[in-house]
């Protein structure tokens, strides 16, 4: 079941997508980790929202703070949702895998996205991290706690989430050029969210 729900993510989101648009909190509880984020940005204002969704409303704060906004999403309802409340960004439709962009950003976020991939596709994530930053760009994603798979439900239907152990998480940033600025394991003060902050050197 869980290889199925692995290979069905982006197919679920596209489905569901009025409802990820409605059940999603605004409360903006990542916010303290937005702003370590921003303060461990190289000074300049473009962002890779990795996993972007309908742009809200992380990517929208990011907007708010004068920040120009790549995103990407394998959901094109997600995008369509973003498209239309903030056109003058740019949405693009991209299975994160396989993203080769051509150029590098000042910051990377991957919030609540790269952790539904297998953990053989997490690996190969920390390239793609890589060949999109320059040094002094910061990276912001979150995991699980350790080793394994999680299944949840969304809409009824099974949610896929997996992770890699901490020291793996460590070893791959440091071998593709990043160094661990902050993380938090199942953090109280962000509904328990797991919550890595790195930067290229």
């Amino acid at each position: 079941m869980s290889e199925q729900a692995a290979r069905n993510i982006l197919s679920l989101y596209q489905r569901h997508a009025s409802a990820f648009a409605r059940l999603r909190s605004q409360t903006l509880f990542e916010k303290s980790w937005l702003e370590k984020f921003l303060h461990a940005n190289c000074g300049e204002k473009h962002i890779l929202d990795i996993g972007c969704g309908n742009g809200v409303p992380i990517a929208a704060w990011f907007i708010a703070q004068g920040f120009q906004v790549t995103g990407i999403d394998g959901a094109p309802a997600m995008l369509a949702r973003a498209r239309s409340r903030f056109p003058a960004q740019r949405w693009l439709e991209q299975d994160m895998r396989s993203l080769a962009l051509g150029h590098t950003f000042s910051g990377l976020v991957a919030w609540d996205s790269f952790f539904h991939l297998t953990a053989q596709d997490q690996r190969k994530m920390f390239p793609v991290f890589a060949q999109h930053s320059h040094s002094g760009s910061a990276l912001l994603f979150t995991s699980g706690p350790a080793n394994g798979i999680a299944m949840g439900q969304f809409e009824g239907e099974p949610l896929y989430h997996a992770s890699l152990a901490p020291d793996e998480y460590r070893a791959l940033l440091h071998s593709n050029g990043f160094d661990v600025l902050d993380v938090v394991m199942e953090d109280p003060d962000c509904t328990g969210h797991t919550v890595w902050l790195a930067q290229k050197r």
